[in-house]
């Protein structure tokens, strides 16, 4: 294996180990100990806890090690190999964070701060870690492996399909034992709720942020070294538009350029570098499909 090809495979991991942590603080430090109960494998592996005091990093390995081998002829070796070693390190991250973690740092931060603020920064951490490890083709296992397994063949993003299994799951809360009433258990029940929108939103915006795309039209005189500019920089296709200023009578070439995002601020200045007077039109399309972009999935 090449030597850039070993860096990018340890880089890949590093960063799938840095989201699994994020995931992991999110439940150990700001959900578990409010007993509130989130979505996915991890949501029902916490109700199992709550009712036996089964631990729940023994749960979330077993129910895991039975949905990967559903997802390893799904998915391909190559995503199960990542996955493997997530759902292996998430396992043992639930099982000794708490024991690392001081207690009084959980107090302070999460059990002080109440179950609303709780939600949301659990919520949101806990998106942050799984868009991480989605994006180097891995996944924590459970409900995400569902999610991704979906996302392959239907276009839907995997914040809907997450949240529609985390509403079954989540109201599963109502049968964990609580010292309060009925009114208690609905209050957690709707905590849930909370956690898993803020949880469905974070994570289409960590995911699909980079990959938003805009659409800009350039009215400039200087149109053909902006073009070649824009091909051999930012390395996106261009298109010469004939067009005529109603008001002037005046042929000229209006020029169409389809990019991500995050390129936009470079062809911004780019484009003022040529013509500072070009006047320029930018508008968010809200998909892109071909060569470059997003595959069309049946």
């Amino acid at each position: 294996m090449e030597k850039s090809k070993i860096l990018a495979t340890i880089k890949s991991y590093a960063i799938i180990t840095l989201g699994l942590v994020f995931y992991v603080l999110a439940w150990v430090v700001f959900i578990i100990p409010h007993q509130l109960v989130g979505g996915g494998v991890t949501g029902i592996s916490a109700v199992i806890q709550y009712c036996t005091g089964f631990n729940v990093s023994y749960s979330f390995f077993i129910i895991n090690a039975v949905l990967l081998l559903i997802a390893l002829k799904v998915l391909g070796p190559s995503f199960g190999v990542k996955t493997i070693y997530a759902m292996v390190v998430t396992t043992l991250l639930l099982r000794f964070m708490p024991m690392i973690i001081p207690e009084e740092f959980i107090r302070i931060i999460a059990l002080e701060n109440g179950k609303l603020l709780s939600v949301i920064i659990g919520g949101t951490l806990s998106a942050l870690g799984i868009s991480l490890t989605f994006s180097q083709g891995g996944s924590s296992g459970g409900t995400d492996i569902i999610a991704l397994m979906v996302t392959k063949y239907r276009a839907i993003s995997p914040g809907k399909v997450l949240l529609i299994l985390d509403v079954f799951i989540i109201g599963s809360s109502l049968i964990v034992p609580t010292e309060g009433s009925w009114g208690v258990r609905v209050a957690n029940l709707m905590y849930g709720y909370i956690m898993a929108g803020v949880f469905s939103v974070a994570l289409d915006l960590f995911v699909s942020g980079s990959k938003q795309s805009v659409q800009i039209f350039i009215f400039s005189k200087n149109y053909e070294k902006i073009a070649d500019r824009i091909t051999a920089d930012v390395h996106r296709g261009v298109t010469a538009l004939q067009g005529k200023g109603w008001y002037t009578k005046t042929e000229s070439t209006v020029l169409l350029v389809i990019a991500r995002k995050p390129e936009l601020k470079l062809l911004l200045n780019l484009i003022k570098e040529e013509d500072p007077q070009a006047f320029i039109s930018v508008g968010s399309v809200s998909g892109v499909y071909g060569y470059g972009f997003d595959a069309i999935k049946k």
